[in-house]
């Protein structure tokens, strides 16, 4: 093989990587174009469907279904400052009135690691914090068939009328005692996860929000 042949050989491969370098910064550049663009959409679309869920979190499906234009909660939208290990971090609260202005609960927005990726819940809580009232999941990138489980009625169901005295706690036996909460098979740490969110926001939460309750 001449030196001809070679410079031809090698200059191709020069320009072929400079052709996938190109691609690449293109591709990548269109990607976060597009996440920057969507980005508030998405973000707009999980507040409307947060906004949705509030009477269902405090009420439950069935008894938000049936209120009437003239029932429907008052909804006050709030930014919890907690300070915690010497730094702050801030709560999404929504605060929810009956039309008379009794207290009905409040619904708080968090977010935790979970096995694969973070898991955003909604916590849906009496106006005491004594008791949760709903739970759901806004977004998590859990293992499908395992632990994106958590998103499935039948398992979230098992969390309301769950006092909040005790931290919550995961079990594989069976759910015996008040505070314990079945485990999804082969995803206990998904599990732990929500339950763990769950009892982060209960304890950040119990005394700024049930300051004045009656």
């Amino acid at each position: 093989m001449n030196s001809t042949t070679l410079d031809r050989i090698r200059n191709n491969y020069v320009v072929q990587a400079w052709l996938v370098l190109i691609l690449a910064i293109c591709f990548g550049g269109s990607l976060a174009a597009m996440q920057v663009a969507l980005g508030p959409i998405i973000e707009a679309n999980k507040i409307n469907e947060t906004l949705q869920k509030v009477p269902e979190m405090i009420l439950g499906p069935k008894k938000a279904a049936a209120l009437t234009e003239t029932e429907q909660l008052k909804i006050e939208p709030q930014t919890i400052e907690v300070e915690k290990n010497n730094r702050k971090c801030f709560y999404s609260v929504f605060k929810a009135n009956y039309p008379d202005g009794k207290p009905a609960g409040w619904v708080a927005k968090a977010v935790g690691q979970g096995y694969a990726d973070k898991i955003e819940v909604l916590v849906g809580l009496d106006h005491k914090l004594k008791t949760i009232t709903g739970l759901f999941v806004l977004d998590q990138k859990e293992t499908p068939g395992l632990g994106n489980k958590i998103i499935f009625d039948d398992w979230r169901s098992q969390f309301v009328k769950k006092k909040t005295k005790t931290p919550l706690v995961v079990t594989k036996e069976g759910a015996k005692k008040g505070n314990e909460i079945d485990s999804i098979t082969g995803a206990t740490i998904s599990s732990r996860a929500v339950c763990s969110i769950i009892n982060t926001v209960v304890k950040d939460l119990r005394t700024p929000l049930t300051k004045g309750a009656n």
